[in-house]
């Protein structure tokens, strides 16, 4: 199956694209975008992927669904398009960042400068149906996804993963820890956020003293 994505990750990803359960997924896909609203719009799909090969990956960002209103999500997890009203989960990752490193709130959500540097912002589930978070679902992009951080955890070495909320850590347990750095927090949500564990984790800063440690350029947040 001939998937547009970016060429690295192509070449690793090739035998997840031939499986059963990912051209029933694709079939899925188009079926929704062709019948109803979904998001991201369809070229962005890919797009964390597009803007950070396999190669270049140094953080693992974990999201789940993407954003489920109008003109939000671009394909990064947490990240929305510019002009885009900041959503409260974003929201509070700047505040964090904020505190840890002293590095103003942006005007813009965009996320694509980190994507740029080395983060890989994966949602567990890449499609959504507007308005209706979490309809795309057990659809078969939680077996993708899974694909995708087995293989920067087997072929890969000193990454940074972020997983923040139950649901990262859990899709991220098997994660070998004494390969990679393993960061883990309540959710950036104010649901969560606001109940401790979220704030003061120093996540940001822990992350570029582990790069700076292993001789890899930091990442400017």
């Amino acid at each position: 199956m001939n998937i547009k994505i970016e060429e690295s990750w192509k070449e690793h990803l090739y035998e997840e694209f031939e499986k059963v359960y990912f051209k029933d997924l694709i079939n899925f896909v188009r079926t929704e975008y062709t019948s109803t609203i979904c998001y991201p719009p369809g070229k962005l799909i890919f797009n964390a992927f597009d803007k950070c090969p396999f190669e270049n990956t140094k953080v693992v960002v974990l999201g789940q669904d993407p954003y489920h209103g109008i003109n939000q999500a671009n394909g990064l997890c947490f990240s929305v398009s510019d002009g885009v009203p900041l959503p409260p989960s974003l929201i509070n990752i700047f505040k964090e960042i904020k505190k840890d490193l002293n590095i103003d709130i942006p005007p813009s959500g965009n996320l694509e400068r980190w994507a740029e540097q080395g983060v890989l912002l994966l949602n567990a589930t890449l499609t959504v149906r507007d308005s209706q978070a979490g309809s795309h679902q057990k659809q078969g992009w939680e077996t993708f996804t899974d694909a995708v951080i087995t293989k920067l955890n087997q072929e890969r070495e000193n990454l940074v993963f972020l997983l923040w909320g139950a649901f990262a850590q859990n899709k991220g347990k098997f994660i070998d820890t004494s390969k990679h750095l393993v960061l883990k927090s309540k959710h950036p949500s104010p649901l969560s956020a606001n109940q401790g564990g979220w704030f003061d984790q120093h996540h940001f800063s822990k992350t570029n003293e582990f790069l700076k440690s292993k001789g890899l350029e930091e990442i400017n947040w």
